[in-house]
C-alpha cells in the first residue's frame, strides 16, 4: 500500500471519529428536573381536570408503615420525601411533612396549598385551603405542617383528596389519598357479613346478644348504622385508650356497639361483625370492655 492509499484512510478514519463525538456531545447538556410527581400510595386518586399537573412519571407501589399519628403515609418522588394525612375530629384534615425514611420530620418552603375535595364516587369536588402552621424547631419561613377544615357537611365520610402542587426543595409535586385506609392495620381484614348473615348476627338474639341489645343498638346492622364513616387503623394506640376487641388497634367512639348491656368500642364494621360471631358463638371468650383498654 502506497504511502497516499495510507493517509487517505487515516483521513477517513478521523472524519468517521469527529462524526461520532459531534452526536454525542449534545448530552452534555443537563435534562432539566422533573417539575410534577404523584403519590405512589395505593389510595391515590387523580386530581380534578382544571387542575391537572402532568405526570413525571410512575413510581413503584409498596407498603408503608403506619403513621406516628395514626394517619395515611402518602410517598412524593418515588419516596424522596412523604407527607403524613390525618383526618381529625370537627372536619379539620392536617398533613405532616416527613423525609424518604417515614420517621424524619422535615421543614419546607412556607405556602399556602390548594385542594380538592370530594366524597368517594361523587363526580363533583370542593376546593380548600391548607395552611402552614409551623412546629416548634421549624426554620423561619418554613413549616413541618399544614391544615386545614374541609367544606361543611363533609366530616366523617370517605373522602378522596387531591393537592396539585406542593414545593418541596424548589421542586413541584402532586399528592392524592383517601380518607379510609386500604389497608387494614391488623394481619387481616375480618370478612365482612353477608347480607342474610347481617340480619342473623344483629336482628336475631343468641349467646349474650340479647332482646334488649337489638333495641339498644336500633334494630339494625353496623354497615347500615356505620354507612359512610371514616375507619382510621391506629396501630399504635398510648396507654389508657380503649382498643378494638378484634384488631387490638386504637378504637373509634363512633363505632360503638351493645352486647349484653354493655358498650364496646371498634375500630371498623368488620370487626364489630367479628365480635358478634363470638358473642352468639363462644361468649365465654368475650370480656367486659374495660379489659380492651392499652396497658
Amino acid at each position: 500500500m502506497s504511502l497516499k492509499q495510507g493517509f487517505l484512510i487515516w483521513l477517513v478514519l478521523m472524519s468517521a471519529s469527529v462524526l461520532v463525538v459531534g452526536c454525542t456531545g449534545g448530552t452534555d447538556k443537563k435534562t432539566p428536573p422533573a417539575m410534577t410527581s404523584t403519590s405512589d400510595n395505593k389510595s391515590a386518586v387523580g386530581t380534578p381536570t382544571q387542575n391537572a399537573v402532568p405526570n413525571a412519571g410512575d413510581s413503584t407501589e409498596h407498603a408503608h408503615k403506619p403513621g406516628a399519628h395514626g394517619g395515611i403515609m402518602v410517598s412524593l418522588g418515588r419516596d424522596s420525601y412523604h407527607a403524613e394525612a390525618v383526618f381529625e375530629k370537627g372536619g379539620v384534615l392536617r398533613l405532616y411533612m416527613l423525609g424518604n425514611d417515614e420517621s424524619r420530620v422535615i421543614d419546607v418552603e412556607k405556602q399556602t396549598l390548594k385542594g380538592f375535595v370530594r366524597v368517594e364516587g361523587d363526580p363533583e369536588t370542593e376546593p380548600f385551603t391548607l395552611d402552614a402552621q409551623p412546629q416548634e424547631g421549624d426554620a423561619d419561613g418554613r413549616t413541618s405542617q399544614f391544615a386545614a377544615t374541609l367544606p361543611e357537611g363533609l366530616a366523617g365520610k370517605s373522602l378522596e383528596v387531591t393537592i396539585p402542587n406542593i414545593v418541596i426543595a424548589g421542586e413541584r409535586f402532586r399528592l392524592g389519598f383517601k380518607s379510609v385506609s386500604e389497608q387494614h392495620a391488623g394481619d387481616s381484614m375480618p370478612a365482612k357479613a353477608t347480607s342474610d348473615e347481617e340480619q342473623q348476627l344483629y336482628l336475631t338474639a343468641g349467646g349474650i346478644y340479647t332482646e334488649q341489645d337489638i333495641a339498644a343498638n336500633g334494630r339494625t346492622t353496623a354497615a347500615t348504622k356505620f354507612k359512610g364513616m371514616i375507619s382510621n387503623h391506629n396501630a399504635k394506640p398510648v396507654l389508657g385508650e380503649r382498643i378494638c376487641p378484634i384488631s387490638m388497634t386504637k378504637a373509634n367512639p363512633q363505632f360503638t356497639w351493645i352486647v349484653a348491656g354493655k358498650s364496646y368500642e371498634f375500630c371498623c364494621p368488620p370487626c364489630v361483625d367479628e365480635f358478634m360471631r363470638t358473642a352468639k358463638t363462644k361468649p365465654a371468650e368475650i370480656k367486659p370492655p374495660m379489659d380492651y383498654v392499652q396497658r
